[in-house]
């Protein structure tokens, strides 16, 4: 069968990819070998804000009489807990299901690899073959958790982020390796659940792509809730040969040694590229990636590749805004290149995380002259009211143009507020447009104008 656009992998890249080229008028198919949704709806991003909403509930009904309601003793059912999740997950996944017959997307449930002559090769579900044609292929295959040579991971002792989803009970004991966004949310969960957590993190602060002031910010918050957090720290052995786990811990201080009953491995992700054809069709990769243009074209015309197997951001909305330009241009539209620059990121731990645009370190070294304005949530009514106080909003200026170069939020919802700021770098916006811009009261939001108010001299409530 011919199609105009076949697209190997159904994450948030792909299904999304295949559901607009359908929407632009073109015939497309997508090839996915395990589940509709990718990792993201099935082992990532939906079924983890599920567990972490549900120790967030915990949580709250532990701290119910700072409310001033009484409660008795709350026991967290981590089974009843898992189970949610993955009945959230399994929905989401039928509803992509549902999308893609309504957008009249064939699915094709097998194992994909490219082949020369524009063409894919699928190994069904079910045991056959067949070859599929199509004049434009895009790659969207993702990314699976990486697995160092000290951490071998064997679903047991030494897990990985799905396996950490699916516990058949709770550990006692829990060493997160990697303090990014997937170690420190899972080291929330736990912990917030009863498990004595400690994140070993190899740079000298945790959540280290975000500015300083988060990550130390962070590591107060989460040493409050009783989490471990050793930093500068470099884990060389673990031994599994017990009923647990001996972790070995190298360090400026010397070696040490912590006993626990699960290392989770959060040290990245690594792209899905190998066995699905790049080498016989002639794609370039380079450092595990493969490499693309602006509108995401291969070096092979016909080819092209999205989401966690190119270079940028391995996160679902990048994805996902990557397959919508391929399959524009394919189509004949006229969009605007991604500005990786304007990427929001987010980490869904207690307190969160939301950040947009460059760290004022990074301000600085790129030689910006700059104003830096901090709002913190103590000053904030609506924090006040719903008792979560922790964190700030600091936003950094161009101080000749009043460009938004970078806006960093650490607290509760601030990933609802995050968008916010991307408008704002995206239609260009001045900090004293920012000011003017009335925001509601009272919300968190109110922290964002404040800021902007605090790097102009101008806040009030501070």
């Amino acid at each position: 069968m011919k199609y105009d656009v076949i697209v190997l992998g159904s994450g948030p890249g792909g299904y999304v990819t295949a559901i607009r080229a359908s929407q632009l008028g073109l015939k497309t198919a997508v090839i996915e070998k395990e589940a509709l949704g990718g990792i993201c709806l099935n082992w990532g991003c939906i079924p983890t804000k599920a567990l972490l909403k549900s120790a967030n509930v915990f949580e709250y009904i532990k701290h119910a009489d700072e409310y001033g309601i009484n409660v008795s003793e709350p026991k967290a059912d981590f089974g009843g807990i898992v189970s949610r999740s993955r009945g959230i997950a399994e929905g989401m996944s039928k509803g992509v299901t549902f999308l893609l017959k309504k957008n009249k997307v064939d699915v094709i449930m097998g194992t994909g690899r490219v082949i020369p002559g524009k063409k894919v090769e699928v190994v069904m579900n079910e045991g056959s073959t067949q070859v599929l044609e199509a004049d434009n292929i895009i790659i969207a295959t993702g990314a699976r958790s990486r697995v160092l040579p000290n951490l071998p991971q064997d679903g047991k002792k030494i897990i990985g982020y799905r396996d950490a989803l699916v516990l058949k009970s709770m550990p006692k004991k829990m060493v997160v390796v990697g303090s990014g966004a997937i170690g420190v949310e899972f080291a929330y969960f736990y912990n917030a659940l009863g498990t004595d957590v400690t994140i070993v993190e190899y740079m000298d602060r945790i959540v280290p792509v975000e500015d300083k002031e988060i990550g130390k910010q962070l590591e107060r918050s989460l040493k409050k809730q009783g989490i471990g957090i050793k930093t500068s720290s470099e884990v060389t052995l673990v031994d599994t040969s017990g009923s647990g786990c001996v972790v070995t811990l190298k360090s400026k201080k010397g070696e040490e040694k912590i006993e626990c009953d699960i290392v989770l491995s959060a040290v990245g992700v690594v792209a899905n590229i190998e066995n699905i054809g790049l080498e016989e069709v002639g794609i370039v990769t380079d450092n595990g990636k493969i490499i693309v243009d602006d509108f995401y074209g291969t070096n092979i015309p016909g080819y092209y590749a999205i989401g966690d197997c190119v270079p940028g951001q391995a996160l679902a909305h990048v994805a996902s805004a990557e397959g919508i330009i391929c399959v524009e241009k394919i189509a004949g539209k006229n969009p605007e290149a991604l500005n990786y620059g304007n990427i929001p990121g987010c980490t869904y731990c207690s307190p969160e995380i939301a950040s947009v645009g460059m760290t004022e370190e990074a301000a600085k070294e790129a030689g910006y002259e700059i104003k830096v304005g901090k709002f913190p949530f103590s000053a904030s009514g609506k924090a006040s009211a719903s008792g979560h106080k922790d964190g700030f909003v600091k936003l950094i200026f161009d101080a000749k143009y009043g460009e938004l170069l970078g806006g960093h939020m650490i607290g509760a919802n601030v990933t609802e507020m995050v968008a916010e700021l991307v408008a704002v770098r995206k239609l260009e916006t001045t900090g004293h447009e920012l000011i003017k811009t009335v925001h509601p009261h009272p919300t968190l939001s109110e922290a964002v104008m404040e800021a902007a108010a605090a790097a102009y001299d101008e806040v009030i409530h501070l």
